[in-house]
């Protein structure tokens, strides 16, 4: 197939990041030979052992040193220490670097080895596993478990590694697991082993099995195995049915045999354990940028010139250090020195603060009474800890409808039976009760309502119709019983909708009651009925429909087949024209009301058309290439002239809050768009429930066509009637907001390209058009945008889970915008991964969307607490952070600058260096954690009654290049104060008796006193929300550094130290420390040379 690449970005974008998350297999295929390891290991087969921890005790601290200083930031530093062992450009010692570099690294180290132990604390690699071994079981663990091997697994035990199912201890060989590890998904399900092998449950026939697997290579393909068996001069094809996965939990099963298959690292749960691409922020991206070159390079030519018009002079007696021989090296030499000293603006303790900031907020999040739902017990979890203040920022947030909007708890609404309608609520509801179906169905499930008396009767007095459609519905689905105790079922559903219409068939006599690979027992009207089943043509998302063959007792053979009706119609006989009608009537009605619907057909079969048919059917089922087009072409030609019964609709409920909810987005300017796989109909209702879509609206736009002609079309003339879309830098400016689009699935990609199944990083597989596309087209994708961008609501129904992430994809690729993807089932992830920030919703669909998310909570109503709280004060307390940190910074290194003209450009420091080592350290850097973690503008209630405070974020106002040029201008004005006003005052100050007031150190400690008192009240004055612990962080931190100060400059420090404290405040030793000084700073003595002789030659004036 050729690949329009112009016109397929999209496209490549998704095949790109599907080659960049897997890997590559240079195995082509599999061969296993069974209890043989001689000659499996002849192929090299990966063993059963994984090792989830990452470090052992003699390569962690290699290791974790590579990882750590794979971060720009920590090689930085170790730059900057490096240069501080020069002797000839540094002017610091090297603890001023060392100290917070090797804290820092320490601190990331405990993490990282905690982690690493918490993970190997959770792996079964040495959980123990009976296998078979010259004719006997032993017990092994579960990493000296190899390719070829037999082991047997007991009740509840994790399934080893992924296994070939031989035999059970159940009837047929059927044995039950649990995949919630695997996919999420809650619900027992089916695995069955070869009829051939069933018999192998003896221990010695297990020992003495020879039988070889020829399949497919390791891949992440959850619900897909293609190979086969063969033994004793037969070939047996093989499927995912009969394949055991690890990560799966044995369940109502006393015992099971399998062979392994893929051992370790080739089993598909880990090769689905690829990394998530890392999010970051736009606020990690702008403090990546650079400030410090042109400075540093502005002093090192000040040092060049300064040297060569000058320095020169002095060469007689004050010559150049080795080996600096001219002007130019020494500039040289000075630039890296200004990097070392200006290394300040952005210190290391900037990025801990910052990560620790974070970690606050997420604790935050986790702690929120508020968004802890009792009924499930969930509280909401910040699963990251790098995108909280963008949170602050979301303009687009796309949602999923089912169990996301809605509850996902399905309840047998209405129905359209043989062109009659049931289902009928009276309108005074409240007046009546449900239907009592316990008087004469003892197995009636007695939490299921149903008002209309009329399909009772109907029930009751034997329509064929009637009973023929309760009759699909008890047969044709994948859902398990079990009967806790006589007369008590519990069925297990793969799905909310399965599990509502088998209930309701229950209910109104058809109930079923149990399954074996070959049979479905039901009791119908009191009388026990088994049908033998011939085959399941399953459902999946581009069939989108469902259909089992079964012989009744008197040997009929007929097709019962349910699915969408836009599927389902086109496959009828023509003498089902009227009835047709008259069903898509009532399902349209329906979905006006917004439930989902299914359409019910069958096919009766006459035995030749079955054992034809049937041998196809075998044939495609044994194939080892193409299987799953070849059956799909199988299952195409047996549902065709179907007779149509007529259409369910269950309802799904508005969770509670949607509708608040959304209002309240809405005014905050936040565009929501719904993406989901309902019915139009329905997904329009559900928008009008949730006040996506009201009748104030001016116009609500529908694309609907079917070919590239008719989509172009349609939007063009819905572009023309919407509003002219604001400018890029302006698109939160108000627009009329008073229109809506809704957009069918095959109108984003056309139906005729749905080819290619691309597995993609939600475990799923989507259909993906290479050959030819619609809305998404690249010259048409630009014309959909606008016009989506220019309403006020957009709903995308009938869309698979690859179209939810092109769609998401292409807000982020042409807007400037931070998208937030919300769902709750394994067909969100993509969604949820190619987003901004991606929501799971812990719901009936398992925790798959959850693991692959950011934030996870219950409810949808808690995203507006998520959004325009947590995410408006984490936006709000980073910013400020920022601000005043770039601040102090400023103020306190370009001191440093100023000093420099007055040293010629000698790379000396004003302050000493330990105060260089705790400013930002002990002085400043609690305050300012304070200030980011607890800060607000407003109280919580208020943001919530005001929206419209969450603006400021999306535009991004309150720190950008012109806040931080702001923060630079303000630190640098405070530098100036606070060098030239001491400067000013004691350059010409004398003592009483006459003796200079003016040295280095009175200088160095009124300049730093200064400083640490202005950036503290500077502080005070940000705060915007005072605690107790920002009252003793601020004043705490004064406190410490007059205290650090008077015993850094005591003579007990100096007498025990005197060449590491050179300052005291003791005159006696005054000389000697002066001395040390001008020793260690020869550009100094030139300096205060011509500070005294411009003071004599004043005074002489």
């Amino acid at each position: 197939m050729v690949y329009r690449w112009h016109q397929n970005y999209f496209y490549i974008l998704y095949i790109s990041v599907y080659i960049s998350e897997f890997v590559f297999f240079t195995e082509e295929e599999r061969r296993v030979r069974a209890n043989d390891r001689e000659y499996n290991e002849k192929f090299q087969y990966a063993s059963n052992c994984i090792m989830t921890s990452k470090y052992n005790i003699i390569t962690f601290l290699p290791v974790n040193l590579f990882e750590q200083f794979q971060e720009v930031a920590n090689t930085y530093f170790l730059f900057l220490l490096i240069l501080q062992l020069i002797p000839q450009i540094s002017s610091l010692s090297w603890f001023t670097t060392i100290v917070p570099l090797v804290l820092v690294l320490s601190i990331t180290a405990v993490k990282d080895a905690t982690d690493d132990y918490v993970s190997l604390t959770h792996t079964h690699t040495h959980y123990p596993i009976l296998f078979f071994h010259f004719l006997s079981l032993q017990k092994e663990k579960w990493m000296n478990v190899r390719v070829g091997d037999i082991i047997k697994l007991e009740n509840n035990q994790f399934v080893a590694a992924d296994l070939l199912l031989l035999s059970s201890s159940e009837p047929h060989s059927l044995c039950y697991i649990e995949t919630a590890e695997l996919d999420g998904e809650t619900n027992m399900k089916v695995r069955q082993s070869l009829s051939v092998t069933s018999e192998l449950g003896d221990p010695n026939n297990l020992a003495q099995f020879d039988g070889e697997v020829l399949c497919e290579p390791p891949n992440n393909k959850l619900d897909r195995f293609c190979g086969t068996l063969y033994w004793k001069d037969c070939k047996y094809p093989l499927s995912n049915q009969n394949m055991l996965l690890r990560g799966c939990v044995l369940r109502n099963t006393e015992s099971c045999c399998g062979l392994v298959i893929f051992a370790g690292p080739d089993t598909k749960l880990m090769q689905n354990s690829g990394r998530t691409k890392f999010k970051r922020t736009s606020i990690d991206r702008l403090m990546n940028t650079l400030v410090l070159w042109v400075r540093n390079l502005i002093l090192a030519i000040g040092n060049a010139v300064w040297e060569k018009e000058v320095g020169a002079l002095f060469q007689s007696f004050l010559p150049w250090d080795p080996p600096v021989d001219n002007f130019l090296f020494s500039a040289f030499l000075s630039f890296w020195s200004y990097v070392i000293i200006l290394n300040t603006v952005v210190p290391i303790s900037l990025y801990v603060s910052v990560e620790v900031i974070r970690l606050g907020h997420s604790y935050f999040i986790n702690w929120d009474r508020r968004m802890f739902c009792s009924r499930s017990n969930t509280a909401a979890e910040a699963r990251t800890t790098t995108l909280n203040e963008e949170l602050g920022q979301v303009e687009y947030i796309f949602s999923d409808k089912t169990g996301t909007l809605t509850q996902n708890i399905m309840t047998f609404n209405k129905c359209s039976i043989n062109g009659r309608a049931y289902g009928e609520k009276p309108h005074m509801a409240v007046m009546f009760k449900p239907l009592d179906f316990s008087a004469w169905n003892p197995l009636a499930d007695r939490d299921f309502c149903f008002y209309d008396q009329s399909l009772l009767e109907a029930v009751m007095v034997g329509e064929p119709a009637v009973h023929e459609f309760l009759r699909v519905l008890s047969l044709c689905h994948t859902v398990m019983s079990e009967e806790k105790r006589e007369g008590v079922l519990v069925y297990k559903a793969q799905s909310p909708d399965e599990g509502a219409l088998v209930t309701a068939a229950r209910n109104f006599g058809f109930v079923f009651r149990s399954r074996t690979p070959g049979t479905v027992t039901t009791h119908e009207l009191g009388k026990a009925v088994t049908y033998t089943l011939l085959a399941i043509l399953d459902f999946n998302n581009i069939r989108k429909r469902m259909s089992v063959i079964v012989r009744n007792p008197e040997g009929r053979i007929r097709l019962y087949c349910k699915g969408a009706d836009t599927v389902l119609f086109e496959r009828l006989h023509s003498c089902n024209h009227e009835l047709m009608n008259i069903t898509s009537d009532h399902l349209n009605e329906y979905a006006g009301d917004g439930l989902r619907t299914l359409a019910l057909a069958y096919r009766d079969l006459s035995e030749e058309q079955w054992e034809a048919w049937a041998e196809r059917f075998r044939g495609a089922d044994k194939a080892t290439d193409c299987r799953d087009d070849r059956l799909a072409a199988v299952y195409e030609e047996i549902e065709q002239d179907m007779m149509l019964l007529g259409a369910t609709a269950v309802e799904d409920k508005l969770q509670d809050g949607v509708p608040e909810t959304i209002a309240i987005l809405s005014l905050a300017n936040i565009k929501i768009w719904v993406l989901t796989g309902d019915k139009q109909e329905t997904a329009v209702n559900i928008g009008y429930s949730c006040k996506m879509l009201t009748d104030d609206m001016t116009e609500i736009f529908i694309v609907n066509g079917h070919t590239v002609q008719s989509v172009r079309e349609e939007l063009r003339y819905n572009s023309k009637c919407s509003p002219p879309q604001a400018p890029p830098s302006s698109l939160l400016e108000s627009i009329s907001g008073e229109f809506a689009l809704i957009i069918s699935g095959h109108s984003l990609v056309g139906d005729s390209s749905i080819q290619e199944p691309i597995f993609m990083i939600s475990l799923e597989y989507f259909p993906v058009s290479v050959d030819q596309a619609h809305a998404l087209e690249a010259d048409m994708e630009r014309e959909f945008l606008e016009t989506a961008c220019a309403c006020r609501a957009v709903i995308c129904c009938r869309v698979t889970p690859l179209q939810k992430a092109l769609v998401v994809e292409l807000v982020k690729r042409h807007k400037k915008a931070v998208t937030l993807a919300i769902g709750d089932g394994a067909n969100d992830v993509s969604m949820i991964k190619t987003a901004h920030i991606g929501v799971g919703i812990s719901g009936q669909e398992g925790i798959q969307a959850v693991l692959a998310s950011d934030y996870s909570f219950s409810q949808f109503r808690f995203l507006q607490r998520l959004l325009l709280v947590h995410g408006r004060w984490s936006y709000l307390r980073m910013c400020r952070f920022l601000c005043y940190f770039f601040y102090k910074n400023f103020a306190f290194t370009m001191v440093h600058f100023w000093f420099g003209f007055f040293c010629g450009f000698s790379a000396q420091t004003v302050y000493d260096q330990y105060f260089i080592t705790l400013y930002n350290i002990v002085y400043t850097s609690l305050p300012v954690l304070a200030m980011g973690i607890f800060d607000q503008d407003v109280p919580e209630q208020r943001s919530l009654e005001y929206p419209k405070l969450y603006e400021p974020g999306q535009l991004n106002l309150l720190f950008n290049k012109r806040e931080f040029f702001i923060c630079i201008a303000q630190g640098i004005y405070t530098s100036v104060v606070l060098f030239f006003i001491p400067y000013g005052v004691l350059s010409h100050a004398t003592q009483s008796n006459g003796v200079p007031l003016a040295d280095y150190q009175t200088f160095a400690v009124t300049t730093a006193t200064a400083l640490v008192i202005v950036v503290s009240v500077q502080i005070a004055l940000d705060t915007g929300y005072w605690t107790a612990i920002n009252h003793f962080f601020i004043w705490g931190s004064l406190g410490t550094y007059f205290t650090i100060l008077f015993a850094m400059h005591s003579s007990i420090l100096f007498n025990i130290f005197p060449k590491q404290f050179h300052f005291l405040g003791e005159s006696a030793l005054w000389p000697n420390c002066v001395a040390a000084i001008l020793n260690r700073n020869p550009h100094l003595i030139m300096f205060l040379e011509d500070v005294l002789q411009a003071q004599f030659i004043s005074n002489n004036i």
